[in-house]
């Protein structure tokens, strides 16, 4: 009989009861790539192609809501928002859009009009700014502030929108601003409220403290409201920030493909999708997470680093000998699933992938005839010696053509894989 999983791993994380739960019991997730990632100045537009493809991506991901743009920005966001409506309409993708807007009722009505031209309910995500540093330098009075929220709250419910009302740099907003300002927003009809990280200020306990805040805020007008998570990485803690927002009462997670967005940028739904797996807070096929993020990152001109969590090209990659022996080991007990875990905290099938062992200078000899096996070559003494020391004497690890050059020159070419 085979160790089980928990047989070999000593889970740290279970211990005292500290694995993190979502307080609501279900937390969803709101794709922003479409519109707060298109905001960073290094971004390139995608075409409306694109675009639809991304849209179809983050349906085959299961992910449950996108932000599909800002019409009030423009004729050309416009364009491009209804024709997403559109596709989420007619190929019946199962994907709740939403759109940005700022609290006022010019950017509102936009979205109003896509809305009965298409016959999508399209959630109005109305923003305001919250922060008494942002209110300084605005010139704004709180009252101005509660007018505004509560004009364009009442229009977009007059005129059959849903509505999700969002304070910006909620996180370093004081109880008593936000408190009247939610207030007036529910009392107005929005049945969605957004806690924003604007900047990447909060810390996961101030993740924890503010949403908890907020829902005691919205509970307290009795009437049923969600309440989510927005977060920027600025401090590089957006991925441990949503899960200490779910863990503390948010309903639901924003975050962007490979986290795009302005500045350094928002929190990268790929992560946030492959934490909650492995969590056990979903469990959904991720199958196309590398086909969504690679193509955001064409799409966008936004690289994806070698080294970039689970989707980039080293993430189950390794030329180092102490670790590549350890999974060829593994592999030759015929156990795939040992092999994928071993040297990895993620599965590799988990996206579909698999554990890749390549050949440099921290190589042992059984890297090199692993490689050689897997494309169909007999390892012969001779040439694992050859292709062993070009790697001990290479800056960074072999391509395939130069070990196939040392190949060809000692007469051997591919064929069928020796090792599955």
């Amino acid at each position: 009989m085979h160790p089980s999983e928990s047989d070999l791993i000593y889970d740290w994380n279970r211990v005292g009861g500290g694995d993190i739960r979502p307080a609501r019991g279900k937390v969803e997730l709101d794709d922003e790539t479409l519109r707060d990632g298109l905001q960073s100045p290094s971004v390139r537009n995608p075409s409306i192609e694109d675009k639809l493809k991304i849209l179809h991506l983050i349906a085959a991901l299961g992910i449950e809501s996108a932000d599909i743009g800002l019409p009030g920005a423009g004729p050309h966001v416009v364009r491009d928002v209804e024709r997403l409506a559109r596709e989420i309409v007619e190929q019946r993708l199962p994907i709740a859009p939403n759109c940005a807007a700022r609290t006022v009722i010019a950017d509102i009505q936009p979205i109003v009009e896509i809305s009965q031209r298409t016959g999508l309910a399209i959630e109005a995500s109305c923003f305001i700014g919250s922060s008494p540093i942002r209110q300084y330098a605005e010139g704004w009075t709180l009252d101005r502030m509660l007018r505004l929220s509560r004009e364009a709250v009442e229009f977009a419910v007059k005129e059959g929108l849903p509505v999700m009302f969002v304070t910006e740099d909620t996180t370093r907003a004081a109880p008593d601003d936000l408190r009247r300002l939610y207030t007036e927003a529910v009392e107005a009809g929005a049945r969605r409220v957004c806690v924003a990280d604007t900047v990447g200020h909060a810390t996961p306990n101030g993740a924890r403290h503010v949403i908890r805040f907020i829902r005691e805020v919205v509970d307290a007008t009795g009437e049923d409201v969600k309440v989510d998570w927005h977060g920027h990485k600025d401090r590089g803690l957006s991925v441990i920030n949503a899960l200490a927002a779910a863990e503390a009462g948010a309903d639901r997670l924003h975050g962007t493909a490979v986290g795009i967005g302005e500045r350094v940028g928002n929190c990268p739904i790929d992560v946030l999708l492959v934490n909650m797996q492995l969590l056990g807070w979903i469990d959904r096929d991720l199958s196309r997470l590398q086909e969504y993020c690679r193509l955001v990152s064409d799409t966008t001109g936004v690289p994806l680093p070698d080294n970039y969590p689970v989707v980039g090209r080293d993430a189950f990659r390794t030329g180092t000998g102490v670790h590549a022996s350890a999974i060829i080991k593994a592999r030759q007990r015929g156990e795939d699933w040992l092999a994928d875990r071993v040297y990895s905290s993620i599965p590799a099938a988990l996206i579909g992938s698999r554990q890749v062992i390549e050949v440099g200078p921290m190589s042992g000899e059984s890297n090199v005839v692993y490689w050689l096996r897997e494309r169909g070559i007999e390892p012969g003494s001779e040439l694992v010696k050859a292709i062993f020391q070009k790697a001990k004497t290479s800056p960074g690890t072999l391509e395939e053509v130069e070990i196939l050059e040392i190949c060809g020159a000692h007469g051997v070419s591919p064929g069928e894989p020796l090792v599955q």
